[in-house]
């Protein structure tokens, strides 16, 4: 089977109202399919994670945080620009798409509560996002000029969504869209997985805009996104650790398992930070990570396609179509899997 068959072969048509628009409250409140590495999938509620781990198991978790990059910008002749920041390239420079388009050499204004930023457009990208140059920094001014840039398929207003839309170890600025896995942890799910003796890391991966784009024509021509990613030593140290001693690693995540592909050298994880546009998918399984915690994701996406490099192509078929007979939740607001590997996944 070719990866475009294996594409068509894994894709499923999704009622409208099986897309989450709101999260579980509270957040562990959401529904969790296990899929054991022996034996049939299990129906479960997210905060009975703990029965599922054990004492030794190192919890990986991407602690980037979602940034108000969502603004409003206007013409020099008054008409209005909706801008999305991608990332910071330098100081003052940064990526983005506009709608709609402008052209090198265009100015940008931003405004609100008596406060003017200019921009001026500097270049293209090969992805269509225009390089943007500020007069001054703009990350001091996001949470006055800009708003959440919530997914595509959320209609909600982003400020009722608010909080809701980061996890609640998020710490470090730069994603334009959460690491939805992380969405389902509490404060008080976390203090029982101490409690536990499961050990936690983290690392960060600026999740882009690109993680929603779908696979259109030829998968091996799809051109991947980059994204930036830091892994402490700490963090490498003991996943490192981990293995050696035959204990498992968790990835909270597809954003924690690319950031760990991208850090694995063929032996370990090596500390530090880079860009990646790694695309996993069916026949290599990630390396490092024994088990995934995800939601569920968009048909024909390079997102699907990592679980079912992860979990199998069966299963991962297997699973989405048990999730909507039973009634799932869908996308970044729904509901998550815990898959753990099998030993015929390679």
């Amino acid at each position: 089977m070719t990866l475009d068959e294996l594409l068509d072969y894994l894709s499923f048509d999704l009622p409208e109202d099986r897309i989450a628009q709101r999260g579980a409250e509270p957040r562990d409140a959401s529904r969790l399919m296990v899929l054991p590495a022996h034996g049939p999938l299990q129906h479960r509620v997210f905060r009975d994670l703990p029965e599922y781990l054990r004492a030794g198991d190192l919890l990986v978790f991407n602690e980037s945080r979602v940034i108000p990059a969502r603004l409003e910008a206007f013409k020099p002749t008054g008409g209005r620009v909706e801008v999305l920041l991608l990332r910071e390239h330098a100081p003052l420079e940064w990526s983005a798409y506009l709608k709609p388009a402008r052209r090198a050499g265009s100015e940008l204004l931003f405004r609100a509560e008596g406060l003017e930023l200019r921009a001026e457009v500097v270049g293209q990208l090969e992805d269509g996002a225009r390089l943007l140059r500020f007069g001054q920094d703009v990350k001091p001014h996001l949470d006055t000029l800009g708003r959440l840039p919530l997914p595509p398929y959320i209609a909600a207003d982003p400020a009722e969504v608010g909080e809701r839309y980061q996890t609640v170890y998020a710490r470090d600025p730069g994603s334009v869209a959460a690491p939805t896995a992380g969405l389902h942890f509490t404060p008080e799910l976390l203090a029982r997985l101490d409690d536990l003796g499961v050990e936690r890391r983290t690392l960060t991966l600026h999740v882009g805009a690109g993680t929603f784009k779908p696979i259109q024509g030829s998968v091996e021509q799809h051109v991947m996104h980059e994204e930036v990613f830091l892994v402490p030593q700490a963090t490498a140290d003991a996943i490192n650790a981990a293995r050696r001693e035959g204990r498992r690693v968790i990835a909270v995540g597809t954003t924690t398992v690319r950031a760990l592909e991208s850090a694995w050298d063929g032996q370990q994880v090596r500390a530090g930070e880079g860009e990646t546009r790694i695309f996993i998918r069916p026949p290599h399984a990630p390396r490092v990570p024994d088990a995934l915690i995800t939601n569920f994701h968009l048909p024909h996406s390079t997102l699907l396609l990592l679980v079912a490099a992860f979990a199998g192509v069966e299963r991962t078929r297997a699973a989405y179509r048990a999730a909507l007979e039973e009634g799932y939740r869908f996308y970044s607001l729904g509901d998550a899997t815990l898959i753990e590997r099998t030993p015929d996944v390679s």
